[in-house]
């Protein structure tokens, strides 16, 4: 009998170790390989790091203008909407020539919305958050050529690293 309460107590502590330590787990990186001004790198689910060349807008005229009149998005490529503070946004397609895929991040960098497959040249709002978003702000936009984020397996809740996230902020940093 005592032997098997030791035997317990042992298996008990390994468990508990390995839960703290992680070992034996896959573990989530905590930096991205590479961070720079042209490139967001975003945490896959399985730990992959996807990395994709941004255009950047991060002035009013920049951001108004967007992709409007491009007539592709290569793959692998898209634009980084940045705001100087987080806050409520929605976009709209006018004068865009292709369809879309929206990627509406948090100011930790944490994609909180995605929106598929804007249809060109629509002028309807396209909400930055879904409807009971309890923190509906949104610091950075990504777009994406439509169909990129079920290509590339992107979801709700994955981080994206990118300098001008706050550092001290980010849920996944820039080494």
């Amino acid at each position: 009998m005592l032997r098997n309460k030791l035997m317990l107590s042992a298996v008990l502590a390994a468990v508990l170790a390995l839960g703290t330590t992680g070992a034996g787990m896959a573990q989530q990186p905590s930096r991205a390989e590479s961070c720079s001004a042209d490139t967001v790198v975003i945490r896959a689910a399985d730990a992959n790091q996807l990395s994709l060349q941004v255009e950047i807008a991060d002035t009013p005229d920049e951001r108004a203008q967007g992709l409007m009149y491009r007539k592709d998005v290569p793959q692998g490529t898209g634009m980084l909407f940045i705001y100087e503070r987080p806050q409520q946004v929605a976009f709209w397609m006018r004068n865009t020539l292709v369809p879309l895929d929206m990627l509406f991040l948090d100011e930790t960098g944490v994609i909180r919305h995605i929106h598929r497959n804007a249809r060109p040249l629509d002028e309807t709002g396209i909400p930055g958050a879904s409807v009971g978003d309890p923190d509906p702000d949104r610091l950075m936009v990504l777009e994406i050529a439509a169909g990129e984020a079920d290509r590339l397996g992107l979801k709700e809740g994955q981080p994206l690293a990118h300098p001008s996230i706050d550092q001290s902020k980010a849920a996944f940093s820039c080494n």
